[in-house]
């Protein structure tokens, strides 16, 4: 398939994507186009099964109805999950305890595809939260590569609400999402989850912003510290400066697309700081 053609494709489904946001998180139970085959085996290209991780208020349908089948066309074994529901509301819940639902899915997914290590690829809250899987829940020898698109890894100086679009009841309130607390700047969660460093050893890591974000603020905070052959630090606008994808749309741009299938592509360490997306 020609790239022109795969870009289509990729806008196709991203108006699919469009037509989703106004259904609430919760009512949502689907996986997203090409996710959860667990007949899938890894082809010795793509040997690590890909999980993808969304963040808070999303459903993994929502979040990743682009991103899903566009890795699946490259021949990954894809899967997702939704987590830490509290009042029917997905991704709410304390982050420590959704990294506890993370664990057993991985589990699963290396029980199901014979694989002894998996990628992760989070947006946001789904970013950061696996960190506190491998740093703190001793997940970390069971994963190959974390790619964190827009991810709080340091919490945010913002305030995180659902998108207008897609409120998730007419009497929700912030108070029942102990995540949005959790991803504060400052927060205690955020000080256990950095106090043993932004890496641990064994996993690659890349990371995906965009200086248009408006949820985790300032963008650079989404930054890891480490080594250049653990970690490379990506800001969409550096290669693209034209692209004004923001927080909430980022898992669907064709140009993120690009960067996390070059940081899955490789057979080690995280994505090449060279690569030249193809801007559109």
């Amino acid at each position: 398939m020609s790239f022109l053609s795969r870009a289509l494709s990729v806008a196709a489904a991203a108006l699919l994507a469009t037509s989703l946001m106004a259904v609430p998180a919760q009512a949502v139970e689907l996986s997203p186009p090409g996710a959860n085959d667990w007949s899938c085996k890894p082809s010795a290209e793509h040997a690590y099964p890909v999980i993808l991780v969304p963040g808070t208020f999303e459903s993994m349908a929502k979040n990743w109805s682009t991103m899903s089948p566009y890795l699946k066309s490259q021949g990954y074994c894809v899967f997702a999950l939704n987590y830490g529901a509290t009042n029917g509301v997905y991704a709410t819940a304390p982050v420590a305890e959704s990294a506890k639902q993370l664990a057993p899915f991985v589990d699963s997914v290396r029980a199901a595809t014979g694989a002894k290590r998996v990628d992760l690829v989070g947006h946001s809250q789904g970013g950061m939260m696996p960190r506190y899987y491998m740093g703190l829940l001793g997940g970390a020898k069971y994963v190959h590569h974390l790619v964190g698109i827009a991810p709080s890894n340091h919490g945010t100086k913002g305030l995180i609400v659902p998108p207008p679009d897609m409120l998730p009841t007419p009497d929700y309130t912030l108070a029942g999402c102990a995540a949005c607390a959790d991803q504060q700047a400052g927060s205690a969660f955020i000080q256990q989850l950095n106090s043993i460093g932004d890496t641990v050893a064994g996993p690659s890591y890349t990371v995906i912003s965009t200086k248009y974000d408006e949820v985790v603020i300032p963008y650079n905070s989404q930054y890891l510290n480490g080594s250049a052959r653990q970690v490379t630090n990506l800001t969409i606008q550096d290669k693209c400066p034209a692209d004004v994808f923001e927080h909430d749309q980022t898992p669907n741009d064709p140009v993120v697309h690009q960067w996390v299938g070059n940081a899955l592509g490789r057979a080690s360490g995280p994505a090449d700081p060279a690569f030249q997306p193809v801007c559109l």
